[in-house]
């Protein structure tokens, strides 16, 4: 492998390149990283890349920062991880930055205002169709407990109007209860 320098470069270029040229989300961004990293330049074997990624989809936060994060720190520690923070984070703030100067100027214009709410129908039609598919993925398991957690969380926040951090806490504890009751059983 190279001297640290010459990754840190490489490293700060090639996820500064995909974060600024990569559109469709965090997971589009992690299989590019993949082509570059354990494909080209052979920096990481693809298992270890896998666990990684495992790894950045569990942190909270957005999976492209994360994913570069974990790679940046298996490369090159911590100066790896703030090299891939900055290069990863660089190119949507520039492009936000330019958007924001521009959106007072246009917020009045007809066409975008309408532009601006289809991608808001967009954008609630995708979240559906997320969550469509993760409550279908939990009804196939068939865990009772599970989707009892489930239904208690959307009439928590649905019906009775409870904050999501306070769902998402009580939902993150009953995960962990079950999961040391399950441990201490040995059905783990």
């Amino acid at each position: 492998m190279e001297n640290k320098r010459e990754v840190l470069l490489k490293l700060f270029v090639s996820t500064l390149y995909l974060s600024a040229f990569t559109f469709g989300g965090g997971y589009v961004i992690v299989t590019l990283m993949k082509k570059k990293f354990v494909d080209q330049y052979h920096w990481i074997e693809e298992k270890e890349m896998l666990d990684l990624i495992a790894i950045a989809q569990s942190s909270p936060g957005a999976i492209a920062v994360n994913g570069a994060i974990v790679v940046g720190y298996k490369l090159a520690g911590m100066a790896g991880a703030v090299t891939a923070i900055a290069a990863t984070v660089i190119p949507p703030f520039v492009i936000i930055s330019l958007i924001s100067v521009f959106y007072n100027a246009f917020r009045s214009n007809f066409i975008i205002s309408q532009m601006l709410e289809g991608m808001q129908a967009g954008v609630g039609a995708v979240i559906a169709s997320v969550v469509y598919e993760m409550g279908r993925g939990m009804a196939d398991q068939k865990d009772p407990l599970s989707l009892l957690t489930m239904a208690g969380a959307f009439a928590a926040s649905w019906i009775f109007g409870i904050n999501v951090v306070y769902v998402i806490l009580v939902c993150g504890l009953l995960g962990a209860v079950r999961t040391l009751l399950a441990g201490r059983r040995g059905v783990l």
